[in-house]
């Protein structure tokens, strides 16, 4: 539906001379820039950074048995350091520059022509961001999403084979999916370049966080690379309880906090829809949470304080698509309700197919983030209280004519293309990098634990 009337406005736009002069792309110049705009954002990108460090490595450090504490802080802190680096030299050229539906090109590989002067644009008309503070913002969204992948294969994957495939990631699945959800020319620049955007950009398809960049896209290679490597040694035969839900629970709670700037700040603007996305994420990870709980006291009798901490993080990845979208009201049925379809996934699916995702990696973050993505079509209808969607092939830009079954049929084509490149890619990066030196680490090392075999070190000393 959007796509077909993208098409007629731009039409009207090429017959209408008068048209034509109303819609005359703006300058932009640095009064169009708001000192609060930029310090929210830049607040909000240490918010996401603490996401991942200290955030997720401490909630999957906990998850993991004591033997590769050590391991798992380590190989997230490291994938967040080669992804700020990669960012910086390519990555933020190839997903946020003009290309082609697929991905961007280099002209700004190592940031050329990006400086304290240089600008980018939000989503109104006229208002602008230093393109600074846009790189380091969307920079968190890509040192966090391959550390999310590192909990499907927990305690058997080699440290140096996880940086190589990391690297290869980045450039060749993270980077064109983030262009082709998130890239287009900007509200005052569409008119003059229609087909300047990201292929799914361009159908219409809503994610105003990371649904599908961030959470089916990592989901999905952390189950692939699950499979390929194989189960841990003792799965289904041993126990493997969390060492200490103590650090699960400070790094869920870290999560939390960071995911307000995860999913607020994807605003790009410190106004009124932020605070929608603000206070949706807070209360869908509550509902989650509550929901969680709830599945388990009928389920079990009793309600688990990892249960609940993985139910809030449900409910975050649920609403993290739809954060911006939705009315309140919504964003709380839609945790309360993906939070037991994640709970049945990872209790249920995950036990008779027998895979061994350690940490429910594609349990929480790709069946979450579908449920999301798929739900989005439905929260943003206005008729529910949702935002709409707005036409930026006019300036100033419009509320949009809203049809929730073409958005949803919109929104399960970006879901299939996300699963489509994002396994098929990764599926053969950990092929290649395993040829090249070896995914699964040895046997003796497995056994012995990756903090001594891989790091020399030891979490405790007790």
């Amino acid at each position: 539906m959007f796509g077909r009337w993208f098409c007629v406005l731009v039409a009207l736009a090429t017959a209408a001379p008068a048209w034509a002069q109303v819609a005359a792309p703006i300058v932009p110049d640095a009064s169009m820039v708001s000192k609060g705009d930029t310090a929210w954002v830049l607040l909000c990108a240490a918010l996401v950074l603490m996401m991942s460090v200290p955030g997720l490595a401490l909630f999957y450090g906990g998850l993991v048995r004591t033997k590769n504490m050590v391991s798992v802080l380590m190989q997230v802190l490291s994938i967040v350091s080669v992804a700020a680096l990669v960012w910086v030299g390519w990555g933020y050229s190839l997903a946020f520059t003009s290309g082609n539906p697929f991905v961007g090109s280099l002209d700004k590989a190592f940031l050329r022509g990006v400086s304290a002067t240089s600008l980018s644009a939000t989503f109104s008309n006229g208002v602008y961001l230093p393109e600074l503070a846009f790189v380091a913002f969307q920079m968190t969204f890509a040192c966090i999403t391959p550390a999310l992948i590192v909990g499907a294969f927990a305690e058997r994957v080699r440290f140096p084979a996880l940086m190589l495939f990391t690297l290869l990631w980045l450039t060749l699945i993270y980077a064109p999916i983030a262009h082709m959800v998130w890239y287009w020319a900007g509200p005052d620049f569409l008119n003059g370049a229609p087909d300047d955007v990201g292929l799914l950009w361009g159908m219409g398809a809503l994610d105003f966080a990371g649904g599908t960049v961030v959470h089916v896209n990592s989901g999905i290679a952390g189950l692939v690379g699950a499979l390929m490597i194989g189960p841990r040694l003792g799965h289904n035969r041993e126990p493997m309880p969390p060492h200490s839900l103590v650090m699960t629970m400070i790094g869920a709670s870290l999560l939390w906090v960071g995911w307000f700037g995860f999913n607020a700040g994807s605003n790009l603007e410190a106004n009124g829809v932020a605070a929608v996305a603000f206070v949706n994420t807070l209360v869908a990870s509550a509902a989650g949470a509550v929901s969680w709980a709830l599945v388990e006291g009928v389920a079990h009798k009793r309600a688990s304080l990892l249960g609940a901490a993985t139910g809030a993080v449900a409910g975050l990845v649920a609403i993290t698509p739809a954060s911006g979208y939705a009315h309140p009201g919504t964003a709380i049925l839609l945790g309360a309700a993906a939070s037991p379809i994640c709970w049945f996934f990872i209790t249920t699916v995950k036990s008779r197919l027998g895979y061994d995702d350690s940490l429910d990696v594609f349990g929480v973050h790709c069946v979450g983030g579908i449920v999301g993505a798929l739900a989005t079509a439905v929260v943003a209808d206005p008729a529910l209280g949702g935002q709409g969607f707005f036409d930026y092939t006019k300036l100033p830009a419009v509320m949009g004519e809203y049809d929730m079954g073409g958005q949803l049929w919109t929104q399960v084509k970006a879901v299939a293309v996300t699963l489509a490149w994002s396994g098929v890619g990764s599926a053969v990066l950990f092929f290649v990098v395993d040829k090249l030196m070896g995914l699964r680490a040895d046997a003796d090392h497995e056994r012995e634990g990756l903090d001594l075999a891989e790091h020399g070190e030891r979490a405790y000393n007790y």
